[in-house]
């Protein structure tokens, strides 16, 4: 099969959801809009993560996996899947699977007019602590790239693959994807998308990382922003 989306999942200690993963995405790949497979990339897990993610990968031909030799974290499992996706387009779903497969489809709707098509979790199911310290990163991250973004966090987003590669990542870069699509000239969408509480496994991010990690982000991604290289060829004698 000629696959059009890669999708990557990023997994670090999951092994009581990966079976829910699994059977989620069987279904959505039956009524999928787009050809797709899945690339889990397993960081560093300490539980059985690893012998689930083979398993699963065995028995169905459209999931495969890399596995970091230690935890990396997130920013550097998105960024692996980007360099390794091999088809036109490449999206990323966390493993909780507090979004679901399933609306993949409600963001292809928007892909062939957007470089980049990311979720907006509608009625979140996230306890209050969550929701307030998410609601303050977001206005805190949303007042330095001005991408008119109101859930650059939420993990649900489709990008064209020849953009993702060009995404010059750095550890919690993930959250200002949307930003460096548009430092690419790209065109960027959001959608309302389903939200659900995490049933299973324990949460990797706190209050703390929730503030002051996106805060400093900010000031990485400015950084970036200014020493970004962007150049477009006029003419060439190449074949």
């Amino acid at each position: 099969m000629k696959y059009r989306l890669t999708i990557v999942v990023p997994v670090y200690n999951e092994e009581d959801n990966l079976l829910r993963v699994e059977k989620a995405f069987l279904s959505y790949f039956e009524q999928a809009k787009a050809a797709s497979k899945v690339l889990f990339v397993n960081d560093g897990s300490k539980d059985s993560s690893q012998q689930l993610i083979e398993a699963i990968c065995e028995r169905n031909a459209a999931f495969e996996f890399i596995a970091f030799k230690e935890n990396c974290g997130l920013s550097a499992a998105i960024k692996a899947g980007f360099d390794q996706a091999d088809t036109e387009l490449v999206g990323y779903i966390d493993s909780d699977l507090q979004t679901t497969p399933d609306d993949f489809n409600v963001l292809l709707e928007h892909i062939d007019d957007n470089e980049l098509v990311t979720g907006v979790r509608a009625d979140r199911k996230d306890s209050f602590v969550k929701n307030m310290s998410s609601k303050i990163a977001n206005g805190i991250r949303r007042s330095f790239p001005h991408d008119g973004m109101d859930d650059t966090g939420c993990p649900l987003k489709i990008i064209r693959t020849d953009y993702a590669k060009r995404i010059p990542m750095f550890k919690g870069l993930h959250r200002f994807l949307p930003a460096m699509i548009l430092l690419q000239k790209g065109r960027i969408k959001q959608v309302p998308v389903r939200h659900f509480p995490r049933t299973a496994g324990e949460a990797k991010f706190g209050v703390w990382n929730r503030l002051l990690g996106p805060l400093m982000d900010c000031f990485a991604y400015l950084w970036m922003k200014k020493k970004y290289i962007r150049y477009e060829i006029r003419t060439t004698n190449r074949g």
